[in-house]
């Protein structure tokens, strides 16, 4: 995920407003690292079920 996209997402939360412009900038940073892993385990869980033989 891109920082402008994490950015579009954090907007919608009243919270983010109330943060200062460097804790908004870590919060995106966090955000988008979570992103990052979450996306890596969905693709490796993904590649897992395709190399799995298929019942007939």
């Amino acid at each position: 995920m891109k920082p402008q996209q994490a950015i579009h997402i954090l907007m919608l939360s009243p919270c983010y407003w109330l943060l200062n412009p460097a804790a908004r900038k870590e919060l995106i940073r966090e955000f988008c690292a979570h992103f990052e892993k979450v996306d890596r385990e969905y693709d490796q869980q993904v590649k897992k079920m395709d190399t799995q033989p298929t019942p007939c």
